[in-house]
């Protein structure tokens, strides 16, 4: 039971997931304070509402019916960046690796294949020929 469980940690599969946790972790937090401090007080600039900010207000005389946009367009790029740095750092180097490892293995077995063919026809000549 535990050799099965050390098995299945071992896998890439498993660590390449919490490497990849961790990554996105550690980085949501500079992306979020960046948007926070950053982003958001732009788009606060752009809000015709001084008080409330980028939104509108469903009720004018109702402050709580005010819907932030602000927010949305922050988590939406907080998510853009998060996920294309997730993506540059991690998945493209991996589809590379994978794919020369793959390479370097079809290569081989289309070598067998090609020994395999050449052998049939051979013996097709041989038995042809009797």
């Amino acid at each position: 039971m535990l050799k099965g469980f050390k098995d299945f940690l071992m896998r890439g599969n498993v660590i390449d997931l919490a490497v990849a946790v961790v990554m996105g972790t550690a980085f949501t937090a500079i992306v979020t304070s960046v948007t926070k401090g950053v982003i958001e007080p732009l788009l606060a600039t752009l809000g015709g509402n001084k008080e409330f900010g980028l939104g509108f207000q469903l009720l004018a005389d109702k402050p709580s019916t005010f819907v932030a946009l602000g927010p949305i367009i922050s988590a939406g790029i907080n998510f853009v960046c998060v996920a294309a740095v997730l993506y540059f750092v991690l998945i493209l180097p991996m589809n590379t690796l994978k794919s020369r490892f793959t390479k370097a293995e079809e290569e081989k077995t289309a070598t067998e294949l090609e020994l395999l063919t050449e052998i049939r026809d051979l013996l097709a000549k041989q038995n042809a020929s009797r």
